[in-house]
Formats: structure tokens, C-alpha cells, sequence
């Protein structure tokens, strides 16, 4: 049997203020959904007092209240350094009215007192022009889980937790959300939580039985199949029903009571086992099952029809307050019902026996730290890049695996960061080479370890599982509470997380207009296994697309890189890990690949965004361009570099620019994005006549996006991904897609004013060297020499090949 809470228990404290905490932040969250005037209800209600939209939820609200006032009581008592994550965030105004009671909230607005009036003001703002949003949003404080998009409450609260022995998430889980993928696939994150060196997840999983129009899976299913399925997914599980029947809330209180302090008693015991007793075995960690009805405290009924404990009660449980007088006088009496002048003194200010279960200062769940994660950041000690970068003083041209080399250095980030720095991925970080960070560190896992397996224990900086959604979510909750970290995934795939990359960009754009909110370290992706070698999986994975995603959000936020070898990838990332509030994308191949850049040059060129590389065109100094060749990402800039040397033998007089952007966003105005170059300097660059023909790692349509405010944007051809892909070898890939050497060079040709039909049988030639080398894949099963090497590009060729999968392949 699992433990319940269920059967009356003998009293052992007095609840009572515990209770009136929670009528108080009830009444404050009915009139925050409800209320422009009268906040204490100093004179019958008018529709003149009501709001003309009604905005917010209330079904939610009182669970999200009433264990806030539970937690509270144990903070004091036991000295508890707890974050609130209300899961069903649209329960935002009561997440507001404790912040509100507890002082946090008027600390922070000033305009909004802990009184009469400020109990106006925080009613009136509610939902309306000028004010908050209706969920726990960044302008709620205490709050790391905006909530609106359900799914993500308990992956914020386990990433949270990470290297924070002290820090407890109580993580409020509705039945609703807990449908949703992301969540449901968040219960196993307990498999990857150290009793050691991280914090305490205490999932709260509220069943009120309904969402907007249905019923909920969870709260349907026989009780016992449900404590079976917390229990398989190795929980220890607590039950308690409560609020029903008209039953006394006092009990309700009672049994949640017992339930808490239980849950956090073995917390504490597991935590104890692990860190003094040298227990390594995984725990069974307590979670809370509490069954309360929708809309509890409610209208029972209106019109007739019943709402408490339905779906009705999920919003506005009474619509029309300013059409239906009944409606009205049903509001005045539910807001009546908790008893305002019992909770709040003649000024309107809260009674002074809530002091007694108020945290004092940071304790605070509204004020705690660990929710405004700039406070508590501690900047990443960063290693030299001299030890790890390639050398190309003999020549460029020198062949490695970008990636590798990376990782080789984030090796040394962890190991000089010990407790803030963590790397994610869907089980490919040794995929996409970086598994030299194993020399420092461990994949983290309380699971059974067997001989087999490789890297696995209690402690370590590296989580992986497969899934993008709970990666993406721990480095979310890792980040918003002051932490540093990188998150690693095949390019294609990425998507599975575009909805969650929305939220928190919009999480950071809307921090970022809250005083009080500090910056946070920025969220960095490293995409490899990228759409131009993937060659070997097919078609599913390769998509460049997630660019196209990224781009769509505020330029304040977000940042897009393409390095072209492993200097530039080194640079970049140094750069990124010291960077706040961004959100950071990175694409860079994995295979083996020639380097262009020095270290030193890869820094000038990183400063710069984009440039000129002389070394690798055919422009004359002093000298207008006849044409432009530029690329952005490894693959691309092989070859269109490959194309300007072919130019170069066949038309010795073409005087060609050859320019690499890294930046992508440099591409912009920048009227439009902060690293955007103005009119002056981007036609200084890519002149303000000339054709310009670029290759891309993604989608065409995106630098034709950038670029639409440039001069005479029409001069811009660009050769990218067009949705052609299948199982094939790297230059073919590149042939499907029109983005080889031999089309751009036909591309310069066509292009190019002074050549046009003078050069139409070279043209023909190049065509003809892509039937040529297709026809030499469909016999051969791989590409020829000359584009499988560093042949023909602006250095010494090496004899490597670029197109083998051997690393994909081999298993160590």
C-alpha cells in the first residue's frame, strides 16, 4: 500500500493561520481576475467595478494557493530554501497574491503597497492594458516557469536543481499538463537527480479532474493504476483527496499537512543517506498526488449549472457579471464568502499574524534568488584556446574534425567548472565528437550500471537521454537559475524542440523588460551532424531549417553562428559562454574538414561578423570586383572557395571577392539587428553593384530575408538547401541541391555582366562535370578524389578524405 494522508489525522499544530493565508490569496486572486474598483468590497459591487474583459483562470488557483501557504509555514519552521514552479501557470494571480502578501511583490513595484490602494492597483493591472499577463510570467516574482504552454514545470524544477544541494523545487504538476509530452516523458528525470551533490524535486501533482472541456487521463484511471504508475516510474507516492462534499477545509489542511512534512522528512533522510552515510543506491523519491475539485471555493452552481469541480470552473466561473445582474450579485457573494476583514486590516493591509508563516528576506519563495538566477551567477572560468587551436603557420589547409577539436576544449571549460557548467544532449554528444569532455567528467546516472557501459555515474556534468525536450528543458531550468551550459543535438532534430526555443525566447524578451530581473547566462546550441553530411541517414535528417525558427524572434535575443573550421568554432563558442540573455545557435560540421584560419585571424574574423578573405579570391587590390562569391557555414565555403579557384585557372582575368560571413545576423540592417552593418559598411563589403553569389548552409529564402533592405537586393543569388536529400554521398548531396562548385561557378558565369554567352561553352563544361561525377557515385558508392579532398581549393591538397563515415560508424 502507498502512503496516504487521507484518514483524519490528530492535530499536532495549529493551522489556522495557514488557512486564513489561504482565503487571503484566494480573495486576492477573485479579485484579480474580476476587479477594477471597490477592492474591499467598502460598498456593494457595481458593473462599473468589474472589468470589461474577464481574463485569467481561477480552476487552478486555489491548489497553487494552498500549497504555498503549506510551504511557507515549513520554510519558517525548518529554514527550507524552496522555488515555486506553478506548472499550471495560468494560475498566475495567485502566484501574484502571495508575492503580494508576503512583501516581495511591493518591494519590487513600489507602486503597488501592501495596502488598500496597492490592493487596487495589483487588482486593476491584472489582465489589463498596461499591466501583467495573466500567467507566471517574468513579471511574476518568484517565478522560473511561465506556465502558458503547458509541459515544462517539471523538467525547469529537476534542471533547476542541478548542482543546488540545498535547493527544494516544490513543482506544482496539473493533471492537464500532465498530459502533454513533455511532461509526461519528465517523470524519469529522477534517474538523473544526485542525492549528493544536486537539489530536491517534490512533484505536487494536482488532480482537479478536468481542463478547458474534458476530463483529464490522470484523474480517471483507478487510483491504485495510478500510485502503480508513480510508482514504476520510481517514486514513493503520497495521496490526498480532499474538498469534497462540502467538507471542512480545516481537515483538508490536516492531511496536506502530514503529506508535506512527510515528503520532505524523506527528502531530507534521502539526502542524509547519500551525503553522511555514503548510500549510492537510487532513491525512491516522495511526490504528492492531492485530488481537490476544480474551482474549489467557487460558485457551486450558476445559471443553474454546476461549475465547481467541472470543467466550467477552469476560467471565469461566473461570465457575464456585467450583463447579468444575478452574475454580479453571485460574484459579490463568493468574494464575501473568504471573509476579506478578517485577513486584512482597516488600511487593507495583510493581518499581522501571517508574520508567523512569512519568510523573512530571501527565504521567501517570491524573493528567493534561485528564481532571479543573475544574482547568483558566477561567471565561467574559461581556459586558454591557444592549447586547442590548429595550427596553420605551415600552411592552411590542415584537415580535423571542427568538432573534436571543441570538445578537446570543453574538456578543460568543465574541468575549471566544476559546479556551473553542464552539457546536454539526446544521446549524441560522442556522435558529434565532442566525448574528449569524458576526460573530465561523467554522464550523469542513478540507473543500474553495467560492464558494458561507458562514462555512467552518481556525479556527473554531462546528461544525456533521448529526448531534445527534457535537454532543452534542463538547460532552460539550469540557465534561469544562474548556471552556464551548451546543449548538443543533430541539426534535423532540433526541431522537436522549436515550440519550447518560442517560450523561452520570449521568457528572455520579456525579462529583459523587468528592472528587477537580472541577466541570466544565455542559452547556447551547438548543431553538428549537420543537413550536408548526413548524407549516410537520409533524407529524415536533413533539415536546416531551425535557422529560418530562430530568426523569427526579436533581434535583441537571438544570435546565429556558422564557422567555417574548428578556430572559427573555438572562437565562437569562448565568445557565446560569455554572452547573457541570448539565445545562441551554433552550426558546425563534425567530419573531417580543412582549416582556413589562424587562431588569431578566426578572432579577427569572429570581431568582424563577416569579411573579405584575399587569400581565397581573385580581387586586385585597389580595384572594383567583377563579382562576389560568398558563403557562410564549413560546407558551403569548401565550395565556393572550390568554385573561385576554378574561376581562377579559366578566367585568370575575373576579378573576384571572396567574402565568409560567421555572423549570420551581420547580414541584417543594422537598424534591425544590433550586430546588423549599415548601408555603408555592407557595400563596402559586398559592393553596392556588383552580383553577388552566395552559398548557404540552409535555406535560401533566409538570406534573401536579411538582405532585403541592401542595395539593389535583386544582385543576391543564392544557392542553399531546397528540400533535396536522400541517402547518397556528400557531393551528391551538394548536387541535388545546386549548391556545388561546378553550378556556382555556372551561377558566376550567368551572373557576372562581362561574361554571359563568352563563356557558354565553359559553362557547358561544368555541367558536365556534374553528370560526370554523379555518374562516378552510382558506380563507385562514393565520391571521386578531386571533391572528396582538399583538391583544388587554395592550399597544399591533403590526401584526406572529407566524405568518410568511419567515425559514425565505429564504436569504442
Amino acid at each position: 500500500m502507498a502512503p496516504t494522508s487521507n484518514e483524519a489525522s490528530t492535530p499536532k499544530r495549529d493551522l489556522t493561520v495557514v488557512n486564513n493565508w489561504w482565503r487571503a490569496a484566494n480573495y486576492l486572486s477573485v479579485g484579480q481576475i474580476y476587479l477594477l474598483d471597490n477592492a474591499r468590497l467598502e460598498r456593494p459591487l457595481t458593473v462599473d467595478d468589474t472589468k470589461p474583459r474577464l481574463l485569467g483562470h481561477f480552476g487552478t488557483t486555489p491548489i497553487l494557493n494552498l500549497v504555498w501557504a503549506h510551504f511557507n509555514r515549513l520554510i519558517v519552521e525548518r529554514d527550507l530554501d524552496v522555488v515555486f514552479i506553478a506548472g499550471p501557470g495560468h494560475g498566475g494571480p495567485g502566484v501574484v497574491a502571495s508575492g503580494w502578501l508576503d512583501g516581495t511583490y511591493s518591494e519590487l513595484f513600489s507602486h503597488i503597497t501592501r495596502d488598500g490602494d496597492g490592493m487596487q492597483k495589483l487588482f486593476r493591472q491584472f489582465s489589463f492594458p498596461g499591466g501583467i499577463p495573466s500567467h507566471a510570467a517574468p513579471e511574476t516574482p518568484g517565478s522560473i516557469n511561465e506556465g502558458g504552454e503547458l509541459g515544462y514545470s517539471l523538467v525547469h524544477g529537476y534542471g533547476a536543481a542541478l548542482d543546488n544541494p540545498n535547493l527544494i523545487l516544490a513543482t506544482v504538476v496539473g493533471d492537464g499538463e500532465a498530459e502533454t509530452a513533455t511532461l509526461a516523458t519528465s517523470w524519469h528525470l529522477n534517474k538523473f537527480l544526485s542525492p549528493k551533490t544536486d537539489g530536491a524535486v517534490l512533484p505536487i501533482l494536482n488532480l482537479n479532474g478536468y481542463k478547458i472541456a474534458n476530463p483529464t487521463i490522470l484523474a480517471r484511471i483507478p487510483e491504485d493504476e495510478l500510485m502503480t504508475l508513480m510508482r514504476g516510474y520510481g517514486y514513493s507516492p503520497i495521496l490526498v483527496s480532499g474538498g469534497f462534499d462540502d467538507e471542512d477545509h480545516m481537515a483538508v489542511h490536516e492531511r496536506f499537512a502530514d503529506a508535506l512534512e512527510q515528503a520532505l522528512d524523506e527528502i531530507a533522510a534521502i539526502q542524509k543517506a547519500a551525503r553522511e552515510d555514503g548510500v549510492t543506491d537510487r532513491p525512491s523519491w516522495p511526490m504528492i498526488i492531492v485530488k481537490t475539485p476544480k474551482g474549489w471555493t467557487g460558485p457551486k452552481f450558476v445559471d443553474g449549472l454546476p461549475v465547481e469541480n467541472t470543467w466550467r470552473a477552469h476560467q471565469v466561473p461566473i461570465p457575464s457579471v456585467r450583463d447579468k445582474p444575478e452574475h454580479l450579485r453571485q460574484l459579490q457573494e463568493w468574494m464575501e464568502s473568504y471573509k476579506a476583514d478578517e485577513l486584512f486590516d482597516a488600511d487593507g493591509a495583510p493581518i499581522a499574524e501571517f508574520d508567523a508563516i512569512t519568510p523573512k528576506g530571501d527565504r521567501r519563495m517570491s524573493a528567493n534568488p534561485n528564481a532571479n538566477g543573475g544574482l547568483l551567477e558566477r561567471a565561467l572560468v574559461l581556459p586558454p584556446l591557444d592549447d586547442h587551436a590548429v595550427d596553420v603557420s605551415k600552411g592552411r589547409g590542415t584537415v580535423l574534425e571542427p568538432t573534436r577539436v571543441l570538445g578537446g576544449w570543453l574538456r578543460d571549460v568543465i574541468a575549471a567548472n566544476p559546479t556551473n557548467f553542464r552539457i546536454f544532449g539526446p544521446d549524441e554528444t560522442a556522435s558529434n565528437r565532442l566525448d574528449d569532455v569524458y576526460g573530465a567528467t561523467s554522464k550523469e546516472w542513478q540507473g543500474e550500471v553495467l560492464p558494458v557501459d561507458l562514462n555512467l555515474a552518481h556525479q556527473g556534468q554531462v546528461i544525456e537521454a533521448l529526448s531534445e525536450n527534457l535537454m532543452q528543458g534542463l538547460l532552460e531550468g539550469y540557465t534561469l537559475t544562474g548556471r552556464h551550459g551548451l546543449f548538443n543535438s543533430y541539426e534535423a532534430f532540433i526541431h522537436i524542440v522549436d515550440a519550447m526555443f518560442n517560450q523561452h525566447a520570449k521568457w528572455l524578451e520579456s525579462a529583459a523588460e523587468v528592472p528587477w530581473r537580472r541577466p541570466i547566462p544565455s542559452f547556447n546550441y551547438l548543431l553538428s551532424s549537420h543537413v550536408w553530411r548526413q548524407d549516410n541517414n537520409g533524407f529524415s535528417h536533413q533539415d536546416p531549417g531551425f535557422l529560418d525558427h530562430v530568426v523569427n524572434k526579436r533581434a535583441s535575443v537571438v544570435r546565429v553562428y556558422l564557422p567555417a573550421d574548428a578556430n572559427q568554432l573555438l572562437v565562437t563558442a569562448e565568445h557565446i559562454f560569455g554572452t547573457h540573455d541570448y539565445v545562441n545557435v551554433i552550426v558546425a560540421g563534425k567530419q573531417p574538414s580543412p582549416n582556413f584560419l589562424s587562431l588569431e585571424e578566426a578572432r579577427e574574423h569572429g570581431a568582424r561578423g563577416l569579411g573579405v578573405w584575399d587569400w581565397a579570391g581573385t580581387e586586385v587590390e585597389g580595384e572594383d570586383p567583377d563579382v562576389v562569391v560568398a558563403a557562410a557555414g564549413d560546407v558551403p565555403t569548401i565550395e565556393a572557395m572550390a568554385a573561385v579557384q576554378i574561376l581562377k585557372n579559366e578566367i585568370p582575368d575575373l576579378k573576384i571577392r571572396f567574402v565568409n560571413v560567421v555572423d549570420l545576423m551581420r547580414l541584417q540592417d543594422s537598424t534591425e539587428h544590433p550586430h546588423g552593418l549599415t548601408s555603408d559598411e555592407f557595400d563596402a563589403v559586398f559592393t553596392a553593384d556588383k552580383p553577388v553569389v552566395f552559398a548557404f548552409h540552409g535555406y535560401p529564402s533566409l538570406v534573401h530575408r536579411l538582405t532585403y533592405r541592401r542595395t539593389r537586393p535583386e544582385r543576391f543569388h543564392v544557392r542553399g538547401f531546397n528540400e533535396r536529400g536522400t541517402t547518397t554521398t556528400p557531393f551528391d548531396m551538394l548536387m541535388l541541391n545546386d549548391l556545388d562548385r561546378f553550378r556556382l561557378v555556372m551561377d558566376v558565369i550567368r551572373r557576372a555582366p562581362s561574361l554571359g554567352t563568352k563563356y557558354a561553352a565553359f559553362s557547358q563544361r561544368m555541367d558536365d562535370e556534374r553528370i560526370s561525377h554523379r555518374a562516378y557515385t552510382r558506380a563507385h558508392g562514393e565520391d571521386p578524389a578531386d571533391v572528396a579532398t582538399t583538391e583544388g581549393l587554395p592550399f597544399k591538397a591533403s590526401d584526406i578524405r572529407v566524405d568518410a563515415t568511419g567515425g559514425d560508424n565505429t564504436k569504442v
